[in-house]
């Protein structure tokens, strides 16, 4: 269903809407206790919630979201998918919610490993690691094409040779590892999301669904705009984005696909690169995709049911290492080492508690340092020699806003005191675009304190904006605020003694 509706609302022409793995991990721990019913309900949910912040404009709330706490989520959820996996791999059964679940999981159950299902797995990724690594070519020889061909459809590849080694021996009654199991034949019908929930001996209202779900009811949807909207931007290649036109597409393939049995669905990254490398124009490929969807889930579903589940924790694992970006601490450490904490304060974060706290704290660590930065702006404090004459420059590197304005004041005297002659002062603005109110006032104290020292000073290079703004807190600024001269002959000048 989002294949279709993403063709008529969307924007990015490679975009594939659908099902995703950190969708998948984010709604896991509801159907496992309310059942799968929870999942077309919270699709739904979060289909309604993005359509209303596209309605409202709301796009520019992602811009609020750091590279840094992407790359951190990203990260985490591949790293939980993977070790969701790794239990499934070695043929021990059970479910986990948690990486920290997982991995005790496996450890406690370690002795339960199923020899024929590692076997398989480990086989299954080492192909899967070859295929990709063939030296094919989308533009070349025959062969290369070939070989391009063959890593492009790994997973589909080893998958089906999965399932050719699985019926053949199931067939003779030999069951060496697990399978996928039945799957329901057929397309499911259209009926409304379900309100109510029924799941064993008790009957779960709306208002309880609510409140079970609590905040995820906001960081599910968050996430699928999130993750979506970057992987528009990614493929956009320098064409304008349109983000509240994307929150629109996405809530609306979610409402729709709710009304025919579907989980909350989102940009998938894996099937958007596939699109991308395959050629796609338009996004009228999506057609293609929902029709071979639906002719799979009509056709091919007694097929399905051979799948290895160690095979397909095999595809889900090496899919999940190549999507951990390692790359991108080495690209921070060398570029702004400060952006490192929010990228690991998320990552920890998320495998230690959930997804969606893990996210939410690592947005609240970038607040506090843009906050942070925003009350310690770079200040260029020295003597200079102007025009002949020895002045204390100062020039802030950034627009003023309040929470700078004492901070400037107290750094200006505190370098004051420390010299034993009162040095001419001159507060250079060309970097300070604009001030408020109060970096008006603390201004305006500075200035008096210096008139009580017996010191000169001077607001050089202020641009009209910021000067107005002084000027109209305290005319006496006019007096101070010059423009050009030679600083000599200003300083000269008895009516800028202050």
């Amino acid at each position: 269903m989002g294949c279709f509706v993403y063709l008529v609302f969307g924007s990015c022409k490679d975009v594939t809407v659908g099902p995703t793995a950190i969708m998948a991990l984010m709604v896991q721990k509801y159907v496992n206790s309310m059942g799968e019913d929870i999942a077309v309900l919270v699709c739904f949910l979060s289909g309604a919630v993005i359509t209303f912040m596209g309605i409202l404009h709301l796009g520019f709330l992602v811009d609020f979201i750091s590279m840094p706490v992407i790359c951190g989520f990203s990260n985490a959820a591949a790293i939980i998918i993977a070790t969701s996996q790794l239990s499934t791999l070695l043929g021990i059964k059970g479910r986990s919610d948690s990486f920290i679940d997982a991995i005790s999981h496996v450890v406690k159950h370690i002795n339960e490993t199923q020899l024929w299902d590692t076997v398989l797995g480990v086989c299954s990724m080492m192909l899967l690691i070859l295929f990709k690594k063939l030296p094919g070519k989308k533009q070349g020889t025959p062969f290369e094409k070939f070989m391009w061909l063959i890593s492009l459809a790994r997973n589909a590849i080893v998958v089906m040779v999965g399932i050719l080694i699985a019926y053949e021996l199931y067939s003779h009654d030999l069951k060496p590892f697990q399978i996928t199991g039945n799957i329901t034949e057929g397309l499911p019908p259209f009926s409304l999301p379900p309100f109510t929930i029924i799941n064993g001996n008790h009957t779960y209202t709306f208002t309880e669904i609510v409140g079970e779900l609590s905040s995820s009811i906001l960081s599910i949807p968050f996430i699928a705009i999130l993750e979506s909207i970057a992987i528009a931007k990614a493929f956009a290649k320098g064409k304008t984005l349109d983000a509240n036109q994307e929150m629109l597409a996405v809530g609306l393939c979610n409402i729709c696909g709710s009304f025919v049995r579907s989980m909350p669905v989102t940009g998938s990254f894996t099937r958007t690169a596939i699109n991308n490398s395959s050629g796609v124009k338009t996004p009228f490929g999506g057609i293609i995709t929902g029709s071979l969807v639906l002719l799979a889930c009509h056709l091919l579903t007694s097929t399905i049911k051979y799948i290895p589940k160690a095979t397909l924790a095999a595809v889900i694992m090496i899919a999940m290492f190549y999507m951990f970006e390692t790359h991108v601490f080495v690209l921070l450490w060398r570029t702004k080492k400060i952006d490192l904490v929010p990228l690991i304060v998320t990552l920890l974060c998320c495998l230690a508690i959930s997804l969606e706290y893990g996210m939410i704290i690592g947005i609240a660590v970038n607040l506090i340092l843009l906050l942070y930065f925003a009350a310690r702006p770079g200040l260029l404090i020295e003597e200079r020699i102007v025009d002949g004459l020895t002045v204390l420059f100062v020039s802030p590197k950034q627009s003023l806003s309040f929470p700078a304005a004492e901070y400037l004041r107290e750094r200006v005297m505190s370098w004051c005191d420390k010299r034993p002659t009162s040095l001419p002062v001159i507060i250079e603005g060309r970097h300070v675009l604009r001030i408020d109110t109060t970096v008006a006032k603390n201004l305006a104290l500075l200035l008096s304190d210096l008139i009580t020292r017996n010191q000169k000073i001077i607001f050089w290079n202020w641009c009209e904006d910021a000067r107005q703004t002084l000027i109209s807190y305290d005319s006496s600024f006019e007096t101070y605020c010059k423009l050009s001269g030679s600083i000599a002959q200003i300083f000269a000048d008895e009516t800028v003694i202050c």
